[in-house]
């Protein structure tokens, strides 16, 4: 999630104090944007390496002066209401997140003038479990199952929003934004 992104709709749905969630927060944009604002943070990452580079990210935002408390734990957001911590339960603002895409989003591209491209860090996990990896029906169940638990996690009147755009897996363009699931 683009910083600028996460920093607007942090500061347009809460307030200083409030309680931000970021059930699959990556490397934690979500979250040291929040600190930033005042606001304290909580993410889900099931990643054990992105989960520590979302601590090292919270941790440079504490030193450089942002307010508000965050902190990550590590564990499947489908069980949301069961990792984190009880107390949080119908206390949060606002979450907000962005779905793993796999490999056609992630990493950093690097142009080498007469070598062509160089993409590196482009694999998010190797884990088949992960979300990153699933098909389409998969990802929209666990979607649905992560939305249930933030829910469950959301005050009276709190916000859930998502960052999502279409995205190419294996040569077809998948629009989550558009896919709707067929009734049962």
């Amino acid at each position: 999630m683009l910083p600028a992104i996460a920093e607007r709709a942090i500061a347009a749905y809460t307030s200083p104090g409030d309680l931000v969630v970021d059930p699959m927060c990556g490397v934690g944009t979500t979250l040291v944007e929040a600190v930033h604002l005042g606001r304290d943070a909580i993410g889900v990452e099931y990643e054990d390496r992105w989960a520590g580079f979302a601590e090292a990210n919270l941790a440079h935002a504490r030193s450089q002066g942002a307010t508000g408390h965050g902190e990550v734990v590590t564990g499947d957001a489908r069980h949301l209401p069961g990792i984190v911590d009880p107390s949080i339960r119908g206390l949060a603002t606002f979450v907000l997140t962005s779905p793993p895409y796999g490999p056609s989003l992630h990493g950093q591209v690097r142009a080498r003038p007469g070598k062509g491209v160089e993409k590196s860090n482009f694999r998010y996990s190797t884990d088949p479990a992960n979300l990153a990896h699933v098909g389409n029906e998969a990802l929209l169940g666990a979607m649905h199952q992560i939305f249930v638990g933030c829910a469950a996690l959301l005050r009276p009147g709190g916000i859930l929003a998502m960052t999502v755009r279409p995205w190419w897996r294996d040569g077809e363009l998948i629009d989550l934004p558009g896919f709707a699931r067929p009734r049962r």
